[in-house]
């Protein structure tokens, strides 16, 4: 294990898709299962936060799933079930949802080595933040997440001000995933249906 973990939300309801977005195929794999083994190239462990009772499909060896304290609170809470399964050991950790099927590692490999000494790496792409697509240090990350939600505030974004923030511009990524691809969600069917599309498969 090293310094370095992902976390995975899919405790979300996919109301737009119609069905779990863990289980959607995406060639041979379920997209869970995809988005899991792309960050675990670059780190280990891997946590899947889910909501209580929710099937999952099979993942790859080795991770970890988590579920949340308390239902319908949103991706705060699964971020903060998540820092809590990482091993005492872990310094940092990437955050993501379950419908990245083009998440490039090597978005994760910038943002550690542009984070610095801030608690938070950023991305800023197309005019707005995206805290599903950032990295987090978890020593500080952890206690400020659990002030936010007892103050019932529930916005990831509201980590920027509780935190040390490193904005991570977009001319930045775009030298290592050009267009930024990592960002595309996949939100209802005619989305999904253009990503395997689009993936050739």
């Amino acid at each position: 294990m090293g310094e370095l973990a992902a976390i995975v939300l899919c405790g979300g309801e996919s109301r737009r898709m119609g069905r779990p977005k863990a289980w959607l195929d995406f060639g041979e794999e379920k997209l869970l299962s995809r988005v899991v083994r792309l960050v675990g190239t670059v780190a280990d462990p891997v946590v899947v936060v889910a909501a209580p009772g929710q099937d999952l499909p099979v993942l790859p060896e080795g991770t970890t799933v988590a579920r949340d304290a308390l239902p319908g609170r949103g991706p705060l809470e699964g971020l903060l079930a998540g820092l809590w399964a990482l091993p005492p050991e872990t310094q940092f950790a990437y955050a993501t949802a379950t419908d990245a099927p083009f998440l490039n590692p090597s978005w994760i490999t910038l943002l550690r080595q542009t984070i610095g000494s801030d608690d938070m790496a950023l991305p800023y792409v197309g005019g707005r933040h995206h805290p599903l697509a950032a990295l987090y240090r978890v020593r500080s990350v952890r206690p400020a997440v659990e002030r936010l939600l007892r103050a019932d505030r529930c916005r990831l974004l509201d980590l920027m001000e509780a935190v040390r923030t490193r904005v991570v511009r977009q001319e930045e990524l775009e030298a290592v995933d050009r267009g930024c691809p990592t960002l595309r969600n996949l939100n209802s069917p005619e989305e999904y249906q253009q990503a395997i599309r689009d993936a050739r498969l």
